[in-house]
């Protein structure tokens, strides 16, 4: 980030040292030596002393470092949503592969468990859906711009906000034959090992 380097050289600027320079802003001889080389940042009621004391707008002085700071957290948005899709992905897994061990062996309780995993599994699906609606990516292609730390441009946007409907439509379907596919691969599998 920019903002270290911008404290450091508007206070060489006014010819202070970091002591001169604490005192003026309230703050110990560390907390400036901190910034200046980007261990910690100043909070708003600061950084709008430090804006007033060099004589410059707060969003000058800070201009840089919003974009900086708007990737690490886009950042940090991507890797929240690859962790809820791998989560989610093992939990449908165990949950496809464990439904025969659990009804066979188990009986009732495998039935218990069995409903309790399909309902956290469902509770991360939950979850992700609430992050892309919050996040405005629904489509294949918003997901995968998304992902890539990319945006659609408005023309693009349009157009997939168009797809959504059937694209919804589309996966309902898909998810309900695949459903009952597993469905009836099941109940053959139990008949006839029973």
């Amino acid at each position: 980030m920019e903002l270290g380097n911008k404290i450091k050289a508007y206070r060489e600027k006014e010819n202070m040292s970091q002591d001169e320079f604490a005192l003026k802003v309230f703050v110990s001889r560390q907390t400036i030596s901190n910034w200046e080389t980007n261990k910690t940042y100043p909070d708003i009621k600061t950084l709008s002393l430090l804006s007033h004391i060099f004589n410059i707008t707060l969003d000058d002085f800070i201009k840089g470092d919003i974009k900086e700071m708007k990737k690490i957290i886009d950042d940090e948005k991507i890797k929240k949503f690859h962790s809820l899709g791998v989560i989610y992905s093992i939990e449908l897994i165990i949950l496809m592969i464990s439904t025969y061990p659990l009804f066979k062996f188990l009986d009732i309780i495998g039935i218990i468990i069995w409903v309790i995993w399909a309902i956290i599994t469902l509770t991360t699906a939950i979850f992700i859906e609430k992050f892309k609606k919050t996040n405005n990516i629904q489509t294949y292609k918003e997901i995968v711009a998304f992902s890539e730390g990319k945006q659609l441009t408005y023309a693009e946007s349009q157009q997939e906000l168009g797809k959504r409907i059937y694209q919804k439509v589309l996966l309902t379907i898909l998810s309900a034959v695949i459903a009952i596919v597993i469905s009836a691969v099941m109940i053959f599998i139990l008949e006839i090992y029973t």
